[in-house]
């Protein structure tokens, strides 16, 4: 019952056009179903001279005509009534036609947004983990799923009823015998058709899933077929999707042969169920119970209400697809959404951060702390340096501060504000972040570094200037109007985290963090980008996790994390004086490397 309520909630505002729909439907099949009974007048009442009983519809209507004599001398009149009854059959049944269509394309349009919309603004945890194949599979072919059901079938199950119900009225006022002749499969194959529908539910959330991870491969593959390429990988990544392929063949496989099982079960119902009334009113005709012309009617009338009711096993069986799409779309919704709290605050942010006694777990997993009673304090204008081992807990502690994870336990200060109180957007505004793995769009270099805001070309020259890009990007044939391809395919490894400084600096944070984010350039560039940030704005905060001692030598502050503790923090003077961590990082780390990067400082003269 949930998944009809979220079906019927994804209508919203196209409930009036799906009824006006259904109602065109209804009455393009009562037109429709008019035409045997003229027929049976023609056949009764003129060709063959009987009188026609139980039709009262066409007594009315004959009699507003001029009444049998006159249409005995004017036969002409039926085919122009027929012709008549049919156009306005296909008015409405055009209208039937456009207002569904309108309808499905507008949930779909709605949802598709709704959707997106609703992805946008999950948390970052969320992302982490999620799926992207999956996400793509639920966004794109689940919402398909939905429009086509809403689009036919929808109208379908209307028509149905409408089919069913008055020809079952005027075959009963006709022959009541008859009927329940007509009638006797009807009930079976509504059960055949429930049972029908239970089993292809479940094999369709089968298939979808299996379709779900098979577009995952074809993402990563396609996201990683650089790397592929490298490692001479293609046989196994082929294999791979041929793995996938074949499960979603096979499960896909399955539904298609359910459904030939009930279309070859349903039609040898059916076509028994047109034999019988065949044979029932050839029958009563021979014993003068109907006439030729009831006889005709009730033929015609079984060949139209069989397909409808042929017809519900599809019907159920889209609705089954469409009930399981909707329950994975529903999953997405459902996810609790980032959400601005009341209350919360937008504070001038000067740079000042106070840690503490802050520990961190994931919220997947919340029996391992990331962070462990990490205090220590940052002054406006100070660069902070954190190294670290792999796994230390470097990257959980700065995504803290744009509140990318929420801590329960302890305190980030900011200017005297507990970051909890500060409205996300306007920390993120105001805390800008360079990944270790930069994203940029497939559009050109200007449309990148200017993501977040639409800067003039001065800004965005100044910014690549300061991240060392700009004599790079001038010598590139297009410059800054260079397509660099999807996630910058066409750039190396520096380039694009230099674009993606510049496009983190150009919005003036006063407080900075470069996660790792200058490992791809050398040693040389790595000074020019961070003198030129302290020529640029003296008092901007800066968080630089880094490897390279090379990178933050001249840190105001080094913090070294083990094991998400502090073990040792203060200088670089004063770290490489003392037997611990640093000095051991210190040590492994080449000599040569470190002379080049004095004689580069004295070079800038830093």
């Amino acid at each position: 019952m949930k998944n009809f309520n979220l079906l019927w909630n994804y209508m919203n505002n196209n409930k009036i056009k799906y009824l006006l729909s259904i109602i065109a439907t209804g009455l393009a099949v009562a037109f429709s179903l008019t035409i045997p009974l003229i027929l049976q007048v023609v056949i009764d009442y003129i060709l063959v001279g009987k009188e026609v009983e139980g039709n009262i519809f066409v007594e009315r209507l004959f009699g507003f005509l001029g009444g049998s004599s006159y249409l005995i001398d004017n036969l002409w009149i039926c085919g122009i009534l027929i012709i008549l009854i049919t156009v306005v059959q296909g008015v409405f049944l055009y209208y039937k036609g456009k207002l569904s269509a309108e309808a499905s394309e507008d949930v779909a349009k709605n949802l598709r947004e709704k959707l997106y919309d609703h992805i946008q603004h999950l948390d970052y945890a969320y992302h982490k983990n999620a799926d992207t194949g999956d996400l793509i599979q639920r966004s794109t072919s689940d919402v398909e799923t939905i429009r086509r059901f809403l689009s036919v079938q929808m109208v379908e199950v209307g028509r149905a009823i409408f089919m069913v119900g008055i020809s079952l009225y005027v075959m009963l006022n006709l022959n009541v015998q008859l009927t329940m002749i007509a009638m006797v499969t009807t009930p079976f194959i509504f059960i055949f058709s429930f049972i029908y529908f239970k089993i292809i539910q479940k094999s369709f959330k089968i298939s979808d899933e299996s379709e779900a991870e098979l577009s995952t491969v074809i993402q990563e593959n396609l996201n990683g077929v650089r790397v592929v390429k490298a490692f001479g990988r293609e046989k196994f990544e082929i294999e791979k999707f041929k793995e996938k392929n074949l499960q979603y063949k096979k499960k896909t496989y399955k539904v298609i042969m359910n459904l030939a099982y009930y279309w070859s079960i349903s039609d040898f119902m059916t076509i028994t169920q047109i034999a019988l009334v065949v044979v029932a009113s050839i029958y009563y005709t021979n014993l003068g119970v109907i006439t030729l012309g009831t006889a005709v009617v009730f033929i015609n009338y079984i060949f139209r209400i069989i397909w409808p009711i042929k017809q519900l096993g599809r019907i159920l069986a889209d609705l089954g697809k469409a009930l399981v799409s909707s329950e994975r779309i529903q999953e997405i919704l459902d996810e609790e959404r980032e959400e601005e709290k009341s209350g919360e605050i937008k504070p001038e942010i000067k740079g000042s951060i106070e840690f503490k006694n802050v520990s961190f777990e994931y919220p997947d997993d919340e029996t391992h702390k990331v962070l462990k009673n990490v205090s220590f304090n940052v002054d406006k204008g100070e660069t902070v340096a954190i190294v670290g081992k792999t796994g230390s807990g470097k990257s959980s502690l700065v995504h803290l501060l744009p509140r990318l994870y929420d801590i329960k336990k302890g305190e980030i200060v900011i200017d005297g504000h507990n970051i909890n109180t500060i409205e996300k957007k306007w920390l993120r505004k105001n805390v800008g972040i360079v990944l270790q793995e930069p994203f940029l769009y497939s559009t050109t270099i200007q449309k990148n570094i200017s993501f977040q805001n639409e800067n003039n070309p001065k800004d965005i020259y100044e910014a690549a200037r300061i991240a060392s890009v700009h004599h790079v990007v001038k010598e590139f044939d297009q410059g800054y109007d260079t397509l660099i391809g999807e996630k910058g395919v066409t750039l190396s490894g520096g380039q694009k985290q230099r674009i993606a400084i510049a496009r983190t600096i150009i919005n003036n944070y006063p407080i900075l963090i470069f996660d790792d984010s200058l490992s791809a350039v050398d040693t040389e560039t790595d000074i020019a980008i961070r003198k030129a940030l302290r020529e640029r704005k003296k008092d901007v905060t800066t968080f630089i996790i880094s490897h390279r001692i090379s990178s933050i030598y001249d840190a105001d502050k080094i913090i070294v994390l083990e094991k998400g503790q502090i073990k040792e923090m203060g200088k670089h003077d004063d770290l490489i004086n003392k037997e611990g961590i640093y000095k051991r990082i210190y040590d492994i780390q080449n000599v040569k490397e470190y002379e080049i990067e004095v004689e580069g400082r004295e070079k800038n003269g830093i």
